[in-house]
């Protein structure tokens, strides 16, 4: 088991990222997501917005990766459930794959707050365990997923960031 975990600021009010945060895919800076399906969305009686969502992505595993996996897939979906609490000012993200679970386990959590020194700002931390089962170099496996993860969570911070602007823009 591998833990990665890191911290982002944004430099905009935590409405305006959870709103592109909600709106993050489709996006240029991470095609591999493919298709993504509401399955269910809901207001509790705090007001707070459920969603679980169905995530399509190509992996693009490296060869070697599908090897020893022993798997041509490449296609795979992650499940994802968030709760946005409008007045508690935090979004909560969690996501596993449900695909290759029996080789690989990615789970993440991604929490959204306002920055506790400037309202202007929003922190977002993340956290991603992740777990290889039954194969040999497994903690390779961990390593080269995490570096991934890492890679694809800076991804997502342009991503919002594109999003934020081209909004920005398109009002102007």
């Amino acid at each position: 088991m591998r833990v990665w975990s890191s911290e982002h600021v944004f430099g905009h009010p935590w409405d305006t990222v959870i709103k592109a945060a909600m709106r993050k895919y489709p996006n240029p800076m991470n095609p591999s997501v493919v298709g993504v399906d509401v399955l269910e969305r809901s207001v509790d009686s705090r007001g707070r917005l459920h969603s679980h969502r169905l995530l399509s992505t190509e992996w693009g595993l490296p060869s070697l990766v599908r090897a020893i996996l022993g798997t041509s897939r490449t296609l795979t979906y992650i499940r994802e459930h968030s709760v946005v609490d409008p007045v508690g000012k935090k979004m909560e993200l969690c996501s596993t794959n449900i695909t290759l679970t029996n080789w690989v386990s990615v789970s993440e959590r991604l929490v959204y707050t306002p920055h506790p020194e400037d309202p202007g700002r929003t922190v977002l931390t993340q956290e991603a365990v992740i777990t290889v089962k039954g194969i040999s170099l497994g903690s390779y496996l961990e390593s080269l997923m995490a570096n991934t993860i890492s890679s694809n969570a800076k991804k997502g911070w342009a991503a919002i960031e594109w999003i934020i602007e081209n909004a920005e823009r398109a009002l102007s």
